[in-house]
């Protein structure tokens, strides 16, 4: 009985760990932002099924590119003791996983929400599963592809919440966008080695950890400058929000300008921690301030 018990509870936590609860959990609280910014008053029972729907899609999402990968997942160091690879969980499981979580979170989004929001959601999914993860290994435009739905959640939050689509959720839309070629290039800097034995080559600049990828981080940095103030000039937050993003923003950008000096791993890890810091801070100020 003890053994059936613990075998149990070891299949739940695998299933738990190939959804990537952190990662899930983010893209779920990005949402939750954009649909808290879009409202008046917070309704918590619809703001939490937001949440539910968003972590689950994600989820099935997160499945799908490690069913891909399984076999390249084998390859890293990172990787190769997660559920698939390691043999904890088979393929079929995962597929139906992930069938049951995409069904799950697309009924809570036509049910609770609107079309809007669901197709959104399903064409971000698609996107992140089907269409980015078999890039990785083409170069870099796999980035670019990526950054879509990885800067759709904000932007399924205000649309869930409104219904509608507008300049408004096109600039939480545009920050996210941009946030993620940094963020995600210092992760790629920092796992390169381990990514070139899966045969990804995510880097710019011909894939190298030098000046010119730390050039075209500080570029993509740059931009979150400018959009990072729209929101107070579009109404949507006061003047003190603008100013925490703007202040977040130098300093982000300061980091890509140490990269450009140092162009070492450790400062690399250092503006990846940077970036992990600068979103969720940022959104957070949007929301005291929200006008």
């Amino acid at each position: 009985m003890t053994l059936a018990i613990n075998l149990f509870f070891e299949k739940v936590r695998s299933y738990l760990e190939l959804m990537k609860l952190r990662l899930a959990w983010l893209v779920a609280f990005s949402g939750a932002f954009g649909y808290s910014l879009a409202v008046e008053k917070v309704s918590w029972p619809s703001l939490l099924l937001f949440i539910l729907a968003a972590f689950s899609i994600t989820g099935a999402a997160n499945i799908i590119n490690q069913i891909i990968e399984k076999d390249l997942d084998k390859l890293m160091k990172r990787t190769q003791n997660r559920p698939l690879p390691s043999g904890r969980v088979s393929v079929n499981e995962a597929t139906m996983f992930a069938l049951v979580l995409f069904a799950f979170a697309t009924f809570i989004f036509l049910t609770e929400f609107n079309v809007r929001a669901c197709a959104l959601a399903i064409l971000s999914t698609i996107l992140y599963g089907f269409v980015y993860t078999p890039l990785k290994r083409v170069g870099t435009i796999a980035v670019f592809v990526g950054a879509i739905p990885g800067a759709f959640p904000p932007m399924i939050g205000w649309v869930a919440a409104t219904n509608q689509f507008g300049l408004e959720p096109g600039i939480l839309f545009a920050i996210q966008f941009f946030w993620q070629f940094p963020h995600f290039w210092a992760i790629a800097w920092v796992l390169d080695e381990d990514y070139k034995k899966a045969g990804f080559n995510l880097l710019p600049s011909k894939g190298g950890k030098d000046l010119n990828t730390a050039i075209q981080m500080m570029i993509y940095t740059l931009f979150l400058l400018p959009v990072g103030w729209l929101p107070y000039e579009l109404g949507m937050t006061g003047i003190n929000s603008a100013l925490v993003a703007m202040l977040f923003g130098v300093l982000f950008l300061a980091q890509t300008f140490h990269l450009m000096r140092k162009c070492s791993d450790k400062t690399a890890l250092q503006l990846m921690f940077g970036s992990f810091a600068y979103l969720p801070i940022v959104q957070i100020a949007y929301l005291l301030d929200k006008a």
